[in-house]
C-alpha cells in the first residue's frame, strides 16, 4: 500500500512539473449528460403576479470557456403552464445563463456559482418577446438547482481520481473541458 502511495506521489509530482499538464478533465458532453440526468427533477409550483404557474426545465446545453473565458454557459430550454381562468397557457421559455465553475474539494465536485443572465426569449401563443417576471422564476429555480447539484462529481471508484482528490487540485477552464491540476 505504501508503495502504490509513492508511485503515485511521484507521478503526481511529475505531473506538476510538467508545467500545467492536465492530470484530470471534463467535457462539455460530461457536464451535460450529468445535468440531463436531473432534469425530472426541476419543476416548481409558483405564483407570477396572484396566477399560478408550474415551471419545468426541458434541455440543457452546456458550453464550457466560450470565448476563451473562465465561465460555464448553459442554454436553458424551458416551459411554463398558466393556469389562469379554468385554462392552461402553454410558455415556452429559452435562457442564456452563464456561471463560474468552482472546485469543492470537500465534496469532491464542481459547482457553478454566480449565475447571471445572459439572454432570454419567451414564446406564448403569437408573442415573442421577454417577461421579466417569470425570468425571475426560471432564474430561482435554476439558482436553487445548482446551489445542490454539481456540474460534474469525481469518480472516486477510480483510483487515479481518488488518489488526485488527496493533493490540492486547481481547476483550470478551456474551451469545451474543464481541467483539475495537483497545486504541489
Amino acid at each position: 500500500m505504501k508503495i502504490l502511495f509513492f508511485i503515485g506521489a511521484l507521478f503526481l509530482t511529475g505531473c506538476a512539473t510538467t508545467q500545467g499538464l492536465s492530470v484530470f478533465s471534463f467535457t462539455n458532453a460530461q457536464v451535460q449528460s450529468l445535468l440531463s440526468q436531473q432534469l425530472p427533477n426541476l419543476s416548481q409550483k409558483a405564483t407570477v403576479m396572484g396566477v399560478p404557474v408550474e415551471l419545468n426545465i426541458n434541455d440543457l446545453n452546456v458550453d464550457i470557456g466560450p470565448d476563451n473565458r473562465d465561465v460555464i454557459a448553459l442554454g436553458v430550454d424551458s416551459g411554463a403552464e398558466i393556469n389562469a381562468f379554468a385554462f392552461k397557457y402553454p410558455v415556452r421559455l429559452m435562457l442564456q445563463v452563464e456561471g463560474s465553475p468552482f472546485y469543492d474539494s470537500d465534496k469532491k465536485a464542481v459547482y457553478l456559482r454566480n449565475l447571471k443572465l445572459i439572454d432570454s426569449t419567451v414564446e406564448a401563443g403569437n408573442y415573442k418577446g421577454n417577461l421579466n417576471v417569470l425570468n425571475d422564476q426560471v432564474m430561482a429555480l435554476i439558482n436553487t438547482f445548482l446551489a445542490t447539484t454539481p456540474v460534474y462529481k469525481l469518480d472516486m471508484t477510480d483510483p487515479t481520481v481518488a488518489l488526485l482528490s488527496k493533493v490540492p487540485l486547481n481547476m483550470k477552464v478551456v474551451e469545451g473541458a474543464v481541467q483539475l491540476v495537483p497545486n504541489l
